[in-house]
């Protein structure tokens, strides 16, 4: 009884300003969370368990999308050990209480990294990053950063095929993941070797591709969240050298808005005819709400130099000598030899917090050029329809090279199953400004139409960690009938998907 006068006191200080962002919510809800609570507590003590004060506060209000933080779980747990997330998810079972996991919080779908009336599950106390030499692997806990993980591995010269940005965390390798190492690699969820994995009944499993548990080992290769929460990561490592090994070779490159033809016609082109492993590209187009639109071009190869063919038609196009973010920064540093640690920092941590974000995803066929520049034009259009709620929207391609399939399928494959390569996967992000706390319904319909004009490309799979709740991602996945079988036979009652949010279609 004292932890409901507990919740219903933190609601009436509140006010509850924001309803709209929470799914409806009755008696029978909150009291399964309550019982879940009350449970926990006695289970694994108050310090691990939390319903209020300064660790709770963080833990509540920290997710990067302003939306997410503005939740207020039951109780958080705060796991230490993989035991911990086993008694957690009995009690959330038995109890039939909404849920959520977090682990390094960078999601822009809303509800899915929080949960309001329910038990958030949050891995700020499972950060270890490892590497065992004998079996050239790297193990990683679930609530470590990328950042992090680059940091602890550098000394070794080893890397994870992870995330682009420091901020962003395991999560990613759920969704797919793409990275700089993904042409020679595959996707980063195609250089899983072993996974711990409590499933929703608290059961804890240990998936290999050889094992009794191989069906769910592929299934979290693309299956993010929903067939159980990873508390070990078991990877291939990648042998990129220390700082000092500057075994790479590019750098960023950034245009005005006279260029936008030009790199967008040239990223088709690049889409569709380079299959090089050790070549790498990002091409983002930035419209600064008020300001200028502006645009950047990541590009790296392994090797002493970017070789023309590959990259000299970018490196034609004329580049902008200052920063349209800040004007103050100009003569960007030239293009040069990198190490891997100096590649993963050229995009920074972008942990910025207080701000909705919101992601959108398509796939667009490298033959089709009008496609690209279509997409632009859409995305302009949207931009200035809803600049009095937006201070900046992204439109990002990263192209996928037949190399990075064909890696993934001498790995084993994966559950997205892509049927080729040259094609790119689509971000259509947005950032609102400050002081706006949720996607109005007259932005929304305009985030539904851009997905209606962007569609992806004729058999090519979304992109699971930049999708919107509502684009049926699952769906566009290669292997979407073996996935629900999977999803059946680990979850027969379904338990994941009616009581956590996310993506459907399960």
């Amino acid at each position: 009884m004292s932890l409901l006068l507990l919740i219903l006191l933190q609601l009436f200080l509140t006010g509850q300003s924001t309803a709209v962002l929470f799914p409806p919510s009755n008696a029978t809800t909150l009291s399964a969370a309550l019982h879940a609570c009350d449970q926990l507590q006695s289970s694994l003590g108050p310090s691990i368990v939390q319903t209020t004060g300064a660790e709770y506060l963080v833990g509540a209000t920290n997710a990067w999308n302003l939306q997410n933080s503005q939740y207020q779980p039951t109780c958080i747990v705060f796991p230490r050990t993989s035991a911990h997330v086993q008694t957690a998810m009995e009690a959330i079972y038995a109890a039939g209480s909404h849920y959520a996991v977090q682990a390094g919080s960078h999601s822009a779908m809303k509800g899915w990294n929080t949960v309001q009336d329910g038990v958030l599950i949050l891995f700020t106390h499972m950060k270890n990053v490892s590497y065992d030499p004998k079996t050239d692997s790297i193990t990683l806990q679930p609530g470590v950063h990328w950042q992090e993980a680059i940091a602890a591995l550098e000394p070794f010269g080893v890397a994870p095929v992870g995330g682009r940005v420091g901020d962003v965390g395991t999560g990613l390798l759920l969704g797919g993941g793409l990275s700089y190492l993904s042409p020679s690699q595959g996707y980063a969820a195609d250089n899983f070797k072993a996974l711990d994995v409590v499933l929703v009944n608290g059961e804890m499993v240990t998936a290999t591709a050889s094992n009794k548990y191989s069906d769910l080992f592929r299934a979290l290769k693309g299956g993010g969240n929903r067939f159980g929460i990873v508390t070990r990561y078991e990877l291939i490592a990648v042998h990129t050298g220390t700082k000092d090994d500057k075994a790479f070779f590019g750098g960023l490159v950034l245009y005005n808005s006279s260029a936008t033809e030009a790199l967008l016609k040239e990223t088709a082109r690049y889409t569709r005819d380079v299959n090089d492993p050790n070549a790498v590209l990002l091409v983002a187009l930035t419209n600064l709400i008020g300001g200028e639109l502006f645009s950047f071009a990541a590009m790296f190869y392994r090797g002493s130099e970017l070789p023309a063919h590959i990259f000299g038609h970018f490196l034609s196009i004329p580049a902008a000598p200052c920063s349209p973010l800040d004007p103050t920064v100009c003569s960007p540093p030239p293009l040069g030899p990198l190490s891997y640690f100096d590649v993963m920092t050229t995009l920074g941590s972008q942990n910025e917090r207080g701000f909705v974000q919101r992601y959108g995803a398509s796939a667009l066929d490298g033959a089709d050029e009008d496609a690209y520049l279509a997409a632009f034009e859409h995305w302009s259009n949207f931009s200035a329809a809803f600049k009095d709620e937006l201070s900046m929207t992204t439109l990002g391609f990263t192209p996928i090279p037949e190399s990075q399939v064909q890696a993934g399928r001498a790995k084993g494959g994966n559950i997205i199953a892509p049927p080729r390569g040259g094609w790119a996967a689509v971000q259509l992000a947005e950032q609102f400004k400050a002081g706006v706390a949720d996607v109005s319904p007259r932005v929304q319909r305009g985030i539904d139409l851009l997905f209606e004009q962007i569609p992806p490309s004729r058999g090519l799979p979304l992109y699971l960690s930049e999708c919107d709740s509502q684009q049926k991602v699952f769906q566009s996945y290669g292997d979407y009938e073996l996935l629900k079988k999977i999803y059946a036979k680990y979850d027969p009652t379904r338990f994941n998907m009616a009581h956590t949010q996310g993506p459907g279609g399960l």
